[in-house]
Order: C-alpha cells, then sequence, then structure tokens
C-alpha cells in the first residue's frame, strides 16, 4: 500500500567480530544503522557461521523487522510516526489523518484526506449476517471475546479482500477493517447490554460515528458533546502505533505465514486481551478500587515502596520510556477537560485518581525514579467518566490500535527480505532415551 519509498537500513562500514573460545574461529557480522535508534548487530548468519543461536528471552535486545513506520526512544521520551512527533499530530491532526499518515507514510493534501475519509466512512457497516453471528454468544461474553470471534469470522463474509499478493485486495481489507473496528465494538457493547444494535451514520465523523454507536438506542436522538468527541478522537491517535509491543509483533508473525489479513487482526486482538498489554488501564480502575479512599493512599504509597510488597501503583512508569510517557502529558490535558465538560467533582473513585495523581507528582521516590503518570493512567479515568465499563477499555484500545497492525501488517508483506517467522529455542528437557514397554515401567 506504500506511497514512500525512503532509505533502508545501512552498512555502517563497521563490523562486529565474534571468537569462539572452544575452536578459536573468528566471526564477523556487519553493524546496520537505521534513521533513528542505536545500531544493530546483522546476526542472520550466525548459526551458520558459529553454529550457535542466540538466547533473548521477550525479545528485548532483537530487532525482528526492519520499519519505516513508528520510532520509539524510550530513555528521552519521543514517539514518532512516520517522523512526526506524537504531540503534533494530537494536537493538529484527526484520527484519520493519522490512519492516513500510518498506511502511505505521508501527511495527506486536503483532496486525498476527502477521499480517504470518504471511502472508510463507505465502510463502516458490517455484512447484516453478522447480526446473527452475535446473537451465538452468551449475553455475558466478554467484548474482547467477541471482538476475536467477529474479527476471525470476517474473512467468510469479505472474502473478496483476502489474497494478500493483491494490492488492491489488501488496500480494500485494510479500509474494511479500520471502517468497520467501531462498528464491531459498538455491536459488542451493545449485545453485552441488551440493547438493539446501532449502524453507523454518514454524516457523522469517525469519533463521532463511535461514540454514537456505542450511546445511542432507538428511542431518542443523541446529541454529540463535541469536547467528547474531541478526546476520543485523541484517545485514538495516541493508542494508533506503538511499534514492535506484543499485539504488533503477533500480527506480524501470524501474517508471516500467509494468513489472511483478518485472521491476524483477531490475534493481535488475541494479544492485547491480556492484562499485560492492552489491559493497563483496567488495572488502574481495580487499584483505585482496592485503595478505597483517599485517607487510605499514604498506606498504599508505603506499600509500593516496600521491595518486598508485591503491590504497585499501576498507571505509573512504563517498560519503553525511562523517562515520560509522551502520550501521557496529552491524555492528562484530555483527562481534565472531560471532567471539567462533564463537570464531575464528587464521584469518588475520579477523585481519588487526582489526588493519587498529585500526591505521586509530589513523592520523592516517584520523582527520582521517573515514574510518572502514563498513557493507561489517564485513559481509564476518561472511560470511567463516560461511563464506559471496564470490560470495554481493552476494546477501546483495539479500535485504535487496528491501524497500526494494518500499517505493520502491510509493510510486512511488502518487505522482500521477510520469512516466516521461526524463534529458536533453549532445549533444556530430557536426552534422547528410547520407549520402555509399559509392562516394565515401574
Amino acid at each position: 500500500m506504500s506511497k514512500k519509498t525512503s532509505a533502508a537500513a545501512t552498512s555502517s562500514n563497521s563490523n562486529v567480530t565474534v571468537t569462539d573460545n572452544v575452536s578459536g574461529k573468528e566471526s564477523t557480522f556487519p553493524i546496520l544503522t537505521g534513521t533513528e535508534g542505536p545500531p544493530v548487530i546483522d546476526i542472520r548468519r550466525l548459526y551458520a557461521e558459529t553454529g550457535y543461536f542466540t538466547y533473548d528471552p521477550g525479545f528485548v535486545a532483537t530487532g525482528s523487522c526492519e520499519s519505516k513506520i513508528t520510532y520509539i526512544d524510550g530513555d528521552n521520551g519521543i514517539l514518532l510516526h512516520r517522523g512526526y512527533p506524537i504531540e503534533q499530530l494530537a494536537e493538529n491532526s484527526d484520527f484519520l489523518e493519522v490512519c492516513y499518515l500510518l498506511l502511505y507514510g505521508e501527511l495527506p493534501t486536503s483532496d486525498q484526506k476527502s477521499e480517504f475519509d470518504r471511502a472508510i466512512t463507505l465502510h463502516t457497516m458490517l455484512h447484516e449476517q453478522l447480526t446473527n453471528f452475535y446473537r451465538g454468544f452468551r449475553r455475558d461474553a466478554h467484548p474482547m471475546a467477541i471482538m476475536c470471534g467477529v474479527v476471525g469470522a470476517l474473512s467468510a463474509f469479505y472474502h473478496d479482500s483476502t489474497d494478500i499478493s493483491d494490492p488492491h485486495q489488501r488496500m480494500v481489507a485494510s479500509y474494511r477493517m479500520v471502517a468497520k473496528m467501531p462498528t464491531i465494538a459498538g455491536w459488542a457493547y451493545k449485545y453485552s447490554l441488551g440493547q438493539p444494535f446501532i449502524y453507523p451514520r454518514n454524516d457523522l465523523d469517525f469519533a463521532e460515528n463511535f461514540l454514537h454507536m456505542m450511546f445511542a438506542t432507538p428511542c431518542e436522538d443523541y446529541e454529540i458533546n463535541p469536547v467528547i468527541a474531541k478526546a476520543m478522537d485523541r484517545i485514538l491517535i495516541l493508542h494508533a502505533d506503538h511499534e514492535q509491543n506484543a499485539s504488533t509483533s503477533t500480527v506480524r508473525l501470524t501474517g508471516s505465514s500467509g494468513a489472511n489479513p483478518f485472521a491476524c487482526i483477531s490475534a493481535g486482538i488475541a494479544s492485547l486481551w491480556g492484562p499485560a498489554h492492552g489491559g493497563a488501564n483496567e488495572a488502574v480502575l481495580n487499584m483505585l478500587r482496592e485503595i478505597g479512599s483517599k485517607e487510605n493512599i499514604p498506606n498504599y504509597i508505603k506499600k509500593a515502596k516496600d521491595p518486598d510488597d508485591p503491590f504497585r501503583i499501576m498507571g505509573f512508569g512504563h517498560r519503553v520510556y525511562k523517562n515520560f510517557d509522551p502520550r501521557a502529558k496529552i491524555m492528562r490535558e484530555t483527562c481534565h477537560s472531560v471532567l471539567d465538560e462533564l463537570d464531575i467533582r464528587d464521584e469518588p473513585l475520579l477523585d481519588l485518581a487526582m489526588e493519587l495523581e498529585r500526591i505521586a507528582l509530589e513523592d520523592e521516590y516517584f520523582v527520582d525514579r521517573k515514574l510518572y503518570p502514563n498513557v493507561d493512567f489517564y485513559s481509564g479515568i476518561i472511560f470511567q467518566a463516560l461511563g464506559i465499563p471496564t470490560t470495554m477499555f481493552t476494546v477501546l484500545f483495539a479500535v485504535a490500535r487496528t491501524v497500526g497492525w494494518i500499517a505493520q501488517w502491510n509493510e510486512m508483506i511488502e518487505d522482500p527480505s521477510q520469512k516466516i517467522g521461526r524463534p529458536r529455542q533453549l532445549y533444556t528437557g530430557a536426552d534422547r532415551r528410547d520407549h520402555i514397554p509399559i509392562s516394565e515401567r515401574s
């Protein structure tokens, strides 16, 4: 799908030499440099040259692909999409403009933006037979379970866009996934409530349409609050892509086998469902409920500082960002604008969250360790203020992240150096042994 070409990783004319202390053999591996970030050692010939594999649980020091989409500098709190800082995109773009940027590599012209917006709008409806598919789920099914099932089933309804070797079909599948995900999510929410499905409207923008399908009923008109719509749009932008995280890596690994795009995105949703990934903002609300009241905060701060206590203050710090999460400042402003717009003053859980934020930002322990509130802390508060249940938090994350998954999947498909994913292992099981008849086993 890409309309932009840019330089690939290049050799730095430097090498790393590895010496086998057993055999004395030396092997040399090139160092590659990208546009940003640290150089990497190209170890594709490591096994062939040395007979060794690398061991890297969690792939924390392994680059699995070359990408031109998103760059993160965790030490300095930088997040760039196609070179543009996330702060500028959140301030000056809407979600669909960011979608175009992620998919095509450049910000659209006015005509390109209008054409793209219209194309997405015309794909928001779901095949009508999918209403029967929803009714096959238990009424109390988790919305993420519904999302996994419905998205995976889309290939049975839209088989005219599953040929990954056809660029046009890839484009149609990409547009369909971005456009239909809010409808899928809205219907999952309505189904859990026992309310009628609300169909998308072509006169609303992306965020407005999503809110409409979540909160409207056939009984009366639903008025879109522009402050809330803007907040939702920003939430979607801030979660659109985040480099090679667990769910994105899952989409790429699934896609490397040649699986259709709907199956790949369904796999990404399943990965996102994990509490260590997409469930972080839900964990923030659960933590606040555990704390209970502002009077208990000092005791829980003390517990968080105790190295022997398993309790953690959720929503502070980040695995990637060692300084601050650049999305958090934007989300904080958005959070307070929502609370002000809704005139929320005495809601105990939200009041508790604001007090925890204040204390933690002034506490030397958190400041010295740069444990600042992250994007999940504020997004959970916003969703709570809007009356969105915690079971839907990760669903909203999936709606936003779909475009990132699709952009990464397209890039992987178009990359001639990519192969089917096949990680190696360090085997620690039993040595070879011979089968013993059951009558002779003790």
